[in-house]
């Protein structure tokens, strides 16, 4: 609820929290930066906040979506905890950044939300792309938006979401370019991870889903695509973003693109194989 006070943590703690802890403690105290890399092993994930009288027909929209919107995590009404995600969790200042949405605009991009939250929030985690890296990267494959230390490059697709409520838009998709060999590997090790997108969505021709220039992104930071390379593009969590932005929404809360929020799971327990 809004009288609850900002999570702390003493700082001779330190040496014995886990990487997920010591990642959210670091956005406590002002990291503001891409989490691509940050708490290797531990889930992450999308944020959407909104008023009580819309989460049903969102919680709708995500079961009707599950590839880009899969919801790993949701908060009781009011309260900035959730428990399941992290036992010191506290949804209000444990992100690197955030965006305040009104009526369809992003407003303001703070970096923690205690002046915006209200006793009628619910805040909804969704499944992360970042969360399958790790698996990609054991298996060799090379990454490249981790490589130079940037955001996933983010498009708006062609591709139209089931719609719920208010809720209705185009889906989209984060890309990373891979050599054809590689590619079709990172479909089989991505099936395994539904809960943070699974599969692919599209191989190449960005074109094809309405992906006018790939040097272009509409979120996050560009990434080159050699020429023995294609562009491969799974759903993401920042569907819901174009979402709020077409139903043009009075008021909601999300994360910036490329920076998450650091779960206490661990990506293992999410292979289904």
């Amino acid at each position: 609820m809004t009288s609850l006070a900002r999570t702390e943590r003493p700082a001779d703690d330190a040496s014995n929290l886990s990487p997920s802890v010591l990642a959210r403690h670091a956005c406590r105290t002002g990291m503001a930066d891409t989490t691509a890399g940050v708490a290797d092993g531990f889930v992450q994930g999308n944020l959407a906040i909104m008023p009580e009288k819309l989460a049903s027909a969102f919680h709708r929209f995500c079961q009707l979506n599950p590839k880009p919107c899969p919801i790993i995590g949701m908060s009781d009404v009011g309260d900035p905890r959730i428990p399941a995600l992290g036992l010191d969790l506290d949804i209000r200042t444990d992100l690197p950044r955030y965006r305040v949405w009104r009526d369809g605009e992003v407003v303001e991009e703070p970096t923690d939300i205690m002046a915006h939250w209200r006793d009628d929030l619910v805040a909804f985690v969704i499944g992360c792309s970042y969360s399958f890296e790790e698996a990609l990267l054991a298996e060799g494959l090379p990454i490249r938006h981790i490589e130079r230390r940037t955001r996933v490059p983010m498009f708006r697709t062609s591709i139209a979401c089931q719609p719920s409520g208010p809720f209705a838009g185009p889906m989209v998709v984060s890309m990373r370019p891979f050599k054809p060999a590689d590619a079709i590997r990172a479909v089989q090790i991505t099936s395994r991870f539904p809960s943070v997108h699974g599969a692919p969505v599209h191989l190449g021709h960005p074109s094809s889903i309405g992906i006018a220039d790939i040097a272009k992104p509409d979120y996050g930071d560009p990434v080159p695509v050699a020429d023995d390379e294609i562009p491969v593009f799974w759903a993401c969590g920042v569907t819901p973003q174009s979402v709020i932005a077409a139903a043009k929404l009075p008021f909601a809360i999300t994360h910036a693109p490329g920076l998450m929020l650091v779960t206490d799971l661990l990506n293992k327990h999410l292979a289904v194989l």
